[in-house]
C-alpha cells in the first residue's frame, strides 16, 4: 500500500479552495499550515496504479500551484 506525503502550494489566494478540493478526494488527508500558504498532504492508497491516478488528479487541480513529495513508501 503506497503512502506518500507532500507539501502542496496553492495558487495565490486559493489556500481554502485547495483544502476543500483535496479534502473531497478519497485516500487524501490534508493539514493546512497555520502561518504559511502551504498544506501538508498525506495519501494512502491500496495500490500503485491508484496512487499514480490520484497524483495525476491532484496535479490537475486549478487551485494547486505546486506539489512536492517529501516521503514515499510502497510495499512490494
Amino acid at each position: 500500500m503506497p503512502i506518500f506525503s507532500f507539501i502542496a502550494y496553492p495558487e495565490k489566494s486559493m489556500k481554502d479552495q485547495l483544502v476543500k478540493d483535496l479534502s473531497k478526494m478519497e485516500y487524501c488527508d490534508v493539514k493546512p499550515s497555520d502561518n504559511e500558504e502551504v498544506l501538508i498532504l498525506l495519501t494512502d492508497t491500496p495500490d500503485e496504479e491508484t496512487s499514480k491516478d490520484l497524483i495525476k488528479e491532484i496535479q490537475a487541480l486549478e487551485s494547486l500551484q505546486s506539489l512536492n513529495m517529501t516521503f514515499g513508501h510502497t510495499d512490494t
